[in-house]
């Protein structure tokens, strides 16, 4: 009887977990946090509002400075030195090596 109880106790633990899990959304379930809204992400960024990015703001805060600066480069495609909400938001072809 001991036996059967377990059994039973183990399947509904299993089963309360197996649902839990269906519940939570796939980025969740990978530890990922939701990505920001691209349009979103560049006012936030943009300090002074002026509708474009400097180095500065587009470097702060990021953990990787090498690599914020390659996409600071990438994304500048007319190289004034500034990045613009279209530059910001255009999808990147290749990546710079």
């Amino acid at each position: 009887m001991k036996l059967l109880t377990s059994l039973a106790a183990v399947l509904a633990l299993t089963v309360s977990l197996q649902a839990a899990d269906e519940k939570k959304p796939a980025d969740a379930a990978a530890g990922a946090k939701p990505k920001m809204d691209p349009a979103a992400a560049f006012a936030k960024k943009d300090t002074n509002a002026d509708g474009k990015l400097s180095k500065d703001e587009f470097m702060a805060k990021q953990k990787d400075a090498a690599k914020a600066e390659t996409m600071f480069t990438a994304k500048d495609k007319d190289k004034d030195g500034s990045v613009s909400k279209e530059e910001y938001m255009a999808k990147g072809g290749k990546k710079a090596k």
